[in-house]
């Protein structure tokens, strides 16, 4: 009854309340006396007495606000209460009607912290016609109710926010009396005339997703990106998806856009041809079908922020606590986040035809440290944006102050209010939560304005990264009656930094210690850092060889931002996956250049050429190779004048290129030789093919052999070419008449011998009657004029030569 009576707005004097508590204490002692003799509850008792108690009282119904409209009223406008009830207890209830009730003003932000935690206090009920009444509750069923008072009925008073209170009173049979079983609280802001000092307030609005592009691009010319997945992009951007309700509600909206260049660019290349990675396989793509969908958005996204300020956080908004915490140890991490920031200008204005600004790093859920504040503004940034829990005011202000705070360095921290930036957390899609979160907001807001009407500051509002589609719904709710309020003028976050700083602000940054920890757990690992760092290198050795590195450059280039991504956070097993898709697709296209594998060659000789093909599968050319061909044994097997010899390499996009390596043996057997392709800059490219020589030095008989037929085939060319000449000269006689036809020749002599010029004579009439005569006795010596008939035998081979062989002779493969 005590309870009731509170709720009802009574309040007795002091001296009625001592006079009922000496009375409840007198009637109670023999009760009490009573209860002092019984044995104590069972636990099993005491459990059901506790699960009844759930029940009992003020938490009998359920009562749950579904809209309070106008959420700032203003004079002659009617209060409408919507909501649902249930009664959660096992008794019908009776003589019900739900009611409103205002309370006092608060005082404080703190005040409504309070209020919103636990407040027994419900205030004084309006009554009268302004209810709904229910004959009959029955447990478990839902029933709704709609109230609509004046305002003027409401009985408020001067300027600030007001405790509401939504209570359904009734009866039960346990309890035959009328009292309240069900309490919803919320606030009522009431600033019905125009501050005359308005808050300017700045409101973040978040354009930022998940990763969703791989490394991996195509190999026409236009390079077809390649999607991981393009389903939970496309569900985004989609009619009633997440981005898609935060462009379209934040389009009619004052906001300072705070943009991902990296989603940018994955819609932009959504637009056009693209593929699909099938059950994540970089083997096995298919063809992309959103394009519809991502011209839409990306459309109404650049008529959204024309004229409109625009931050562009860096490419993929890298994670600055993981990379302060543990990336910096790991040498070349920073270099990212410089190129990530690079970058984001140029995708932004490149997409959206704007020109953004990149002059703000924003850490996860505004929490700062030293070492975050010294890598966000490694890569440029001037300007850091975090929260008030994090950079608490602390000082002797007694009011909140503007968001800009000089932290040292020449840095600007922009403090964002924690209370109105966590205001819109949990589940949206219940209309109670949604309900209750914009009244809460825009109580705070007014608080913090009538805290020092008479002072201009600047708010800084910086919500969760990645708003669900009801978040942004409540939001948009919520700044459209902020925007609409008399106390509160929209400002953008540049003029907010810009603010004059209050002088006794707190500007010292939290040591690494006040770092939350449920933060730090959710953090990239060192070995992130170091993966990441390892694929670079890879990268590196890659791109120096390549006719044109921007197409490996590039992609790589932004798929690295993206394995540092905040979006990971929460997320370690496919940050992790991503990862490793991003340095094998690297790895296969560097195999994609190398040295043919070789079997084992044969050195017939002891000079000659060995071969050694370079194969390129990419589709463009390679070149800034070198090919270095290496003796292990250079006192058997020498390359060019030593042990090694190099040669540039350049291959075509597709093809393979076989290099030749002078060589020169010095012993007969076995010689191990290795190549090895190198980079210009001396370092090892690709692995390293080692193969056997066999080398087999040619005997000095065969050498002579050789040399000998060599002979013979000079000998008859010249007997050929001077047969020509003599039948040149005879037909020219002819011609002239002055030599003898073939009638007037002289015959041979009778016993068959040559002599003289008759001989050769007669040889070159049987050599043009095709006749072939036989150059030397039957007795096989040598005859002197002819020593060497094409036709002869040759010699047998002589036992041994011991002269060099001649160069240039092939490898017996």
């Amino acid at each position: 009854m005590a309870e009731a009576a509170d709720f009802q707005g009574t309040r007795p004097s002091p001296a009625r309340r001592w006079l009922r508590r000496t009375g409840a204490l007198l009637a109670g002692a023999p009760l009490l006396a009573g209860v002092l003799q019984l044995p104590a509850p069972s636990a099993s008792y005491a459990s059901e007495a506790g699960i009844a108690a759930e029940v009992t009282g003020s938490r009998t119904v359920d009562v749950s606000l579904n809209s309070l409209s106008p959420s700032v009223p203003s004079d002659g406008d009617t209060l409408t209460v919507s909501g649902t009830i249930v009664n959660k207890g096992k008794q019908a209830i009776t003589a019900a009607h739900v009611g409103l009730r205002v309370g006092p003003t608060l005082n404080g932000r703190s005040a409504i912290d309070d209020a919103a935690k636990n407040n027994p206090y419900a205030g004084t009920e309006v009554g009268g016609k302004y209810v709904t009444k229910f004959a009959r509750l029955a447990p478990g069923v839902p029933q709704t109710f709609s109230i609509s008072v004046p305002v003027d009925k409401l009985d408020l008073g001067s300027d600030g926010v007001y405790q509401l209170g939504v209570t359904l009173t009734g009866r039960t049979t346990a309890a035959p009396y009328e009292q309240i079983l069900g309490i919803e609280r919320t606030f009522l802001p009431w600033q019905p005339e125009a501050a005359d000092t308005k808050t300017r307030t700045t409101y973040l609005w978040p354009l930022i997703s998940t990763s969703h592009m791989t490394a991996e691009t195509g190999s026409n010319e236009q390079q077809t990106p390649v999607f991981a997945d393009d389903d939970a992009l496309a569900a985004e951007i989609s009619p009633g998806g997440r981005l898609e309700r935060l462009l379209g509600l934040g389009k009619d909206l004052d906001v300072t856009w705070v943009v991902d260049p990296d989603l940018l660019a994955s819609v932009d290349a959504m637009t056009r041809s693209y593929r699909v990675q099938v059950n994540g396989s970089s083997t096995t793509t298919t063809a992309g079908t959103h394009q519809a969908v991502a011209k839409q958005w990306l459309g109404e996204l650049e008529a959204a922020v024309e004229n409109e300020e625009v931050v562009a956080l860096p490419f993929a908004d890298p994670d600055l606590a993981s990379l302060a915490h543990n990336g910096t140890p790991v040498t070349g991490s920073l270099s990212h986040l410089k190129d990530a920031s690079t970058v984001a200008a140029t995708t932004v204005e490149s997409i959206l035809h704007v020109t953004s600004d990149t002059d703000y790093a924003w850490p996860v859920d505004g929490a700062i440290d030293p070492s975050i504040v010294k890598v966000a503004t490694s890569a440029g940034a001037g300007t850091v944006l975090t929260r008030s829990d994090s950079l608490e005011e602390g000082g002797a202000l007694p009011y909140t102050p503007s968001a800009a705070r000089p932290i040292g360095g020449g840095v600007t921290a922009v403090v964002a209010d924690a209370r109105m930036s966590k205001a819109f957390q949990g589940d949206m899609t219940v209309a109670g939560n949604s309900t209750l979160a914009v009244q809460r907001f825009l109580a705070q807001s007014l608080m913090l304005t009538l805290q020092v009407p008479d002072k201009q500051r600047s708010v800084v509002v910086a919500p969760q990264r990645l708003p669900t589609a009801g978040q942004a719904q409540t939001m948009a709710q919520a700044l459209t009656a902020l925007q609409g309020g008399n106390w509160s003028q929209s400002a953008e976050l540049s003029a907010a930094t810009k603010a004059k700083p209050d002088a006794g602000a707190t500007t010292r940054v939290p040591s690494a210690s006040s770092y939350p920890s449920s933060l730090r757990k959710q953090e990239l690992p060192q070995t992130a850092f170091v993966q990441i760092e390892g694929t670079q290198r890879k990268l590196d050795s890659f791109q120096v060889v390549l006719s044109d590195k921007s197409r490996v450059v590039t992609p790589f280039g932004r798929a690295m931002d993206r394995s540092m991504s905040a979006s990971w956070r929460g997320r370690a097993t496919e940050a992790m996956g991503y990862r490793n898709g991003v340095e094998r697709y690297l790895i296969g296209l560097t195999e994609g250049v190398g040295l043919i594998d070789k079997s084992e060659a044969k050195l017939s000789g002891r000079s000659a050429t060995i071969p050694v093909t370079v194969q390129n599968n990419l589709v463009q050319g390679v070149d800034h190779l070198v090919l270095r061909l290496t003796s292990t044994q250079p006192s058997r097997l020498s390359i060019g004048d030593g042990a090694y010899e190099e040669q540039p390499v350049s291959v075509a996009g597709g093809h393979s290129q076989s290099v030749k390596f002078t060589t020169n043996a010095h012993a007969n057997g076995r010689s191990a030789v290795v190549a090895q392709l190198f980079t210009e800059d001396g370092r090892p490219y690709g692995p390293e093919v080692t193969f056997d020589v066999k080398v087999t030095e040619i005997t000095a008989t065969v050498m002579l052999v050789i040399a000998g037929g060599v002979l013979l085939l000079v000998l008859a060319g010249f007997r050929m070419y001077t047969q020509r000449k003599r039948e040149a000269a005879r037909q020219a006689a002819l011609e002239t008449g002055n030599a003898p036809t073939d009638d007037e020749a002289a015959p041979a002599p009778a016993d068959g011998t040559e002599s003289g010029d008759g001989a050769k004579s007669g040889d070159d009439h049987d050599t043009r009657n095709g006749r072939e005569k036989a150059s030397a006795p039957e007795s096989g010596a040598a005859d002197p004029e002819h020593p060497g008939d094409p036709d002869d035998p040759s010699p047998d081979t002589a036992p041994e030569i011991t002269d060099p062989s001649g160069t240039g002779e092939r490898v017996d493969r």
